[in-house]
């Protein structure tokens, strides 16, 4: 049996106790929760499934090296210590991402550099070359992490942030992190048992999301590659059947609606549905909050309204008086729950909410709050058996109340961690080059297929110990069905932004 070693999923703050359940779920072991991160154990098979199945994580590290230093001069030596051999050869191009808290190191930056000359040095002193520096594509990137003396270097084996899931076509202002969305839904216990809506639902994360919790799919699936793909001792056959494991998904009996009253949004959050093609299970459609209908049966709402910040809205406070209006006339029976960032605004909703949780999205520290409808009086609902709040969510929130007395709710995080990739307010959206192509796909079964198809393996005089990671110039894509259809070949040129369909 392969040895276990240890990894870090790092995820946003508050998500780390779903991060931690989702990891116990995959089979994780050894699971603690810290900071922005949640340890654990496993094994290569392990982390490849962490990074294509978890829905909370930002990224999955693999320490190689923990050791202290107190000085710059200490981080060179530690690394210089390390055989880099083991992980780079002198073709391969690095990047250095550099994470610090401490009164010693004052510049994430300077501690990144270090590391790099290091790393550097020593392949020039052994070999007389050294490997090449590339921040926007490296083959393999390096993570340090300084707490005070206490050190720790790790090979980042996920690469682009795992919140980039690869079905967002285009996106609208201040769109909401697919991987705090998805926190939200499974936070809030939603498993695809009703009907969900969302009808501030701007670019259609959340419903998004939502399909893909509702159908268990791997988040992992849009993905165009992941960093250990380059690493030496990747296994393609052992990842292959991992992405072609479908057999824990299951099948979404009720359905997912969104609306906005923003045309581009709706046009936007139609164009990402289908790119997912998850079709099937959603309806997007152009309708005003306020116009909201009764559901016909019990349903579930989870919503990101405006907040006035990132995006201005006209009486903003009447926004809120309107949802509380309308979720206490035409939600009835629902259970809703309000992303916000002002408390003001939830003191417009008017209605009292079951359960608080501090949520952060990007720097702004907001609130989730659990509001639960029901027809009549509270005695009348009581009387029938019904509760409010659980125990466990009673315990929650006497914990959250002790929290917030020594914060203010309107508060902006300002740590530096906040500034890596991974914060939605450096997410620069862009459209895909398979756009195109893949606007056809109506069905999961479709967009699934046509997603692993696009992932295959290429001819065997390209293949680098299995799947090829994208060149910069063309790829060939094997679009074959893995239960038995006939491949054919497709080719895409990057300087053209097209597909070049072979001749007959």
């Amino acid at each position: 049996m392969e040895q276990e070693f240890e990894l870090i999923a790092k995820t946003f703050m508050g998500l780390e106790p779903v991060l931690a359940q989702e990891l116990t779920q995959l089979g994780a072991n050894n699971v603690e929760i810290g900071r922005r991160m949640v340890s654990f154990t496993g094994n290569k098979e392990m982390m490849y499934r962490a990074n294509f199945q978890l829905h909370t994580a930002i990224r999955i590290l693999k320490p190689i090296k923990h050791f202290k230093a107190l000085s710059a001069d200490d981080v060179y030596n530690e690394v210089k210590k390390i055989d880099w051999s083991k992980y780079l050869d002198l073709k391969d191009c690095f990047a250095v991402d550099s994470v610090v808290f401490s009164e010693e190191f004052r510049h994430s930056k300077f501690v990144a550099y270090k590391v790099k000359d290091a790393i550097v040095d020593q392949f020039r002193e052994r070999t007389g070359s050294r490997p090449n520096i590339s921040v926007a594509n490296p083959d393999i990137r390096l993570n340090i992490h300084i707490a005070e003396d206490k050190c720790t270097l790790s090979l980042d084996s996920s690469g682009e942030s795992l919140h980039r899931r690869g079905y967002r076509q285009e996106s609208v202002e201040a769109p909401l992190n697919e991987v705090l969305a998805a926190g939200m839904i499974l936070m809030s216990g939603w498993k695809g048992d009703t009907d969900f809506y969302d009808p501030m639902c701007g670019s259609g994360t959340i419903i998004i999301e939502a399909a893909l919790i509702a159908h268990n799919m791997a988040p992992g699936l849009f993905r165009k590659n992941f960093a250990f793909e380059k690493w030496k001792d990747f296994d393609a056959d052992l990842f292959d059947s991992i992405y072609n494991d479908d057999s824990q998904e299951r099948e979404f009996t009720h359905h997912i609606y969104g609306s906005d009253v923003d045309m581009k949004a709706v046009n936007t959050a139609i164009m990402n549905v289908k790119a997912a093609g998850l079709s099937s299970d959603i309806t997007v459609t152009c309708a005003d909050f306020k116009d909201f209908k009764q559901p016909q049966e019990k349903a579930f709402m989870i919503t990101n309204p405006p907040y006035g910040e990132r995006i201005s809205t006209p009486n903003l406070l009447g926004t809120y008086k309107m949802i509380g209006d309308t979720l206490k006339h035409n939600f009835k029976n629902g259970e809703a729950w309000v992303l916000s960032y002002r408390k003001e605004c939830f003191d417009e909703i008017g209605l009292k909410p079951s359960q608080k949780i501090p949520l952060y999205n990007g720097s702004l520290e907001c609130e989730f709050r659990k509001y639960i409808m029901f027809e009549g009086g509270f005695r009348d609902f009581r009387s029938e058996g019904n509760i409010l709040k659980t125990e466990e969510e009673k315990k929650q929130m006497a914990e959250k109340h002790r929290f917030k007395e020594h914060r203010e709710f309107k508060k902006r995080l300002d740590e530096p961690e906040t500034m890596d990739d991974d914060d939605i307010r450096s997410f620069k959206f862009r459209k895909s080059p398979y756009s195109k192509d893949i606007d056809g796909f109506e069905s999961r079964r479709e967009r699934k297929t046509f997603t692993k198809e696009r992932r295959a393996r290429v001819n065997d005089d390209e293949k680098r110990g299995g799947r090829k990671p994208f060149d910069k110039g063309k790829r060939s894509f094997n679009r074959g069905d893995r239960k038995g259809g006939k491949p054919y070949g497709k080719e895409f040129n990057r300087k053209s932004n097209k597909f070049n369909h072979d001749e007959d």
